[in-house]
């Protein structure tokens, strides 16, 4: 089962870094070779376009998530923490100089 999910995450990784382009060659030499038909080419070449895309969504979330968990684990702030403060520390200025 370990080999299984190891297997399954290097081939969705892989599945993430195919172009459409390296995917059509692929299947294209299926076809050539008399391995699939011309109609089963186009649907797997679109299954495996989609299959990419959400993978490489998939992952850039995970991603995602990762580094803004790893930012809270070392108390930095996020971008929207730092503009939100950066913007009372100019109204504080503003006031003060008004008074």
């Amino acid at each position: 089962m370990k080999e299984f999910v190891r297997k399954s995450m290097l081939f969705g990784i892989g599945l993430a870094t195919l172009t459409r382009e390296k995917i059509e060659d692929a299947v294209d030499e299926l076809i050539k070779k008399g391995e699939m038909s011309e109609k089963e080419g186009r649907e797997t070449i679109d299954d495996l376009v989609k299959r990419s895309k959400a993978v490489t969504d998939e992952l850039a979330e995970k991603v995602e998530k990762m580094v803004a968990e790893t930012l809270r684990k070392l108390n930095i702030p996020t971008r929207d923490e730092y503009l939100e403060l950066k913007d009372k520390v100019e109204r504080l200025e503003s006031s003060q100089k008004k008074e």
